[in-house]
């Protein structure tokens, strides 16, 4: 988030390039491009200050398809280039791409740390439960007895849930968005957009080849009322095709449980509170079919950005111009000598 530069007025189109798109027919990166085009245009980012950073997997092509500036890296080590490039100028607006193999197993490290730093980007992890671009292996966030080529006889891996992960490594800024539904995909990524920090936001994404309708449960059109929380903040936490159901405060479990709400009264469900970060890992945790999936913003709540953090006495003494040689046999160092 970059808002002390003017906004430009542009289109989607504007932010499109000269590349073939090169995914599968069907691929839900396709939606995610479109949304991503959609917020560019209606936040007024400028292209010559925004970059597309980006490490291996499918969602990684993302940088050749918009045209701002853009990095494709190596695998899972996209947060550290951006780390990079943040430091050496902090004006930039970075948007880093990643999936759930490349963010959460070999990259997992690196996204620890950019998100407990709090450096000012924002992260959109691809989550389709597995490795698409090198056919179908499971990943971090494949089910248990999920059947793959690396996996024949049921992955008995217990899966990393994204938004947890981030929740727990400090972030300040966790959503959930889906594919397809677009409209409120677009809202989400401007709500990272918008927000002064890093920003985590896990995408589902279907992928059509190797995981087709994992997640129809609570995708699908006909699953999306009952299976589905759709958090807007202060609203209640209600679901349900005439929003029968909600959530409450258990004291028995120091949780929330689903209560029913009948004859239309949504008083008894709790408000959604963006900054609640109890609230927000409770409905990290909700899973179909005891709860609905919670999508949108779960947690937003800014803290210091790294950039902004006054440096200390020794880091100020050292911006001041220094002789090489000075810095070599300055502090802990040692002369070695013949003599005995």
């Amino acid at each position: 988030m970059n808002e002390h530069l003017k906004p430009v007025a542009s289109s989607p189109a504007d932010f499109a390039t000269d590349q073939e798109v090169r995914w599968c027919p069907g691929c839900g990166d396709y939606a995610i491009l479109k949304a991503v085009r959609t917020v560019l245009a209606e936040v007024g980012a400028r292209r010559e200050n925004t970059v597309f950073v980006s490490g291996i997997g499918c969602s990684s092509r993302f940088p050749y398809y918009i045209d701002t500036y853009g990095f494709h890296t190596i695998h899972g080590r996209a947060p550290a280039v951006a780390t990079g490039m943040l430091l050496a100028n902090p004006d930039l607006d970075v948007w880093i791409i990643t999936g759930d193999g490349d963010g959460l197993s070999i990259g997992g490290n690196h996204l620890l740390h950019i998100l407990r730093r709090n450096l000012n980007c924002q992260i959109l992890l691809f989550n389709n439960e597995t490795y698409g671009l090198t056919k179908g292996q499971y990943s971090p966030t494949s089910h248990l007895a999920t059947r793959t080529p690396s996996s024949p006889a049921g992955s008995i891996d217990n899966p990393v849930d994204p938004a947890r992960y981030a929740l727990g490594c400090g972030a300040r800024f966790v959503a959930r968005g889906v594919d397809t539904q677009v409209k409120q995909l677009v809202e989400v990524l401007k709500a990272a957009y918008h927000h002064k920090g890093a920003s985590f936001v896990e995408i589902y994404q279907n992928c059509i080849v190797f995981n087709e309708d994992v997640f129809d449960g609570f995708t699908a059109k006909g699953n999306i009322a009952e299976n589905q929380l759709q958090l807007e903040p202060g609203s209640p936490l209600t679901y349900g095709a005439d929003h029968s159901r909600g959530l409450a405060f258990d004291l028995e479990t120091m949780g929330i449980k689903a209560i029913d709400m009948p004859d239309g009264d949504r008083s008894p469900a709790l408000k959604h509170d963006p900054c609640n970060y109890n609230l927000a890992s409770a409905l990290a945790r909700m899973e179909n079919p005891d709860f609905p999936v919670a999508t949108g913003v779960l947690y937003d709540n800014p803290g210091p950005v790294y950039a902004d953090r006054p440096a200390g006495p020794d880091e100020t003494a050292a911006k001041k111009p220094r002789k090489l040689q000075d810095v070599m046999q300055s502090e802990f160092s040692w002369r070695v000598s013949d003599q005995r």
